[in-house]
């Protein structure tokens, strides 16, 4: 049995979006650092929308995730999960995150993006019943995991920056 914890949210003073993944991975778990696994492709796509280095250091890239008003985040704090795969969760163990917490600490933020579809299937289940029907904008988003890749980068780029620019003009 293989229990994994995810990491604190990334919130700055600010946001107002909110993006959303199931559960770090081994790479970033070991890294200590969302999204770490070499092929995952967020920070490509995200660095392309508020303008840094995807191989910038992370702290770096971090700061100007927080700049930019955009949060970050897993639906679950804790689960039984082997590997990586969303797929392998061991569904009686999932804890969720405590997001409406967040969302206090965060009224700006007007807008949630699942990072594919596993995470928004387990807000559903899990946090959105302890959100009281909180007006939120929701956007599922295609996966950056490298196991999501019947869709090309370039089209994954072309609908994440859609959803974070429109989301971004709508709260500001």
């Amino acid at each position: 049995m293989t229990y994994v914890n995810s990491f604190a949210p990334i919130e700055g003073k600010s946001a107002r979006i909110l993006i959303l993944g199931t559960m770090p991975g081994i790479a970033s778990l070991t890294a200590g650092q969302y999204y770490a696994h070499p092929r995952n492709a967020f920070w490509k796509i995200i660095s392309t929308i508020i303008g840094c280095s995807a191989t910038a250091h992370y702290e770096d890239r971090v700061a100007l995730l927080e700049r930019s008003h955009i949060a970050l985040w897993d639906v679950l704090e804790s689960c039984v999960r082997p590997g990586s795969m969303d797929t392998d969760i061991d569904k009686r163990s999932v804890k969720p995150n405590n997001i409406a917490a967040l969302l206090e600490r965060q009224p700006g933020i007007t807008t949630i993006c699942f990072n594919g579809g596993g995470a928004e299937k387990l807000f559903k289940k899990h946090v959105l019943p302890m959100l009281e029907d909180k007006p939120f904008r929701y956007i599922q988003l295609p996966s950056t995991s490298p196991a999501y890749a019947s869709m090309p980068l370039e089209e994954k780029m072309m609908i994440w920056r859609s959803a974070i620019c429109t989301s971004q003009l709508k709260a500001a």
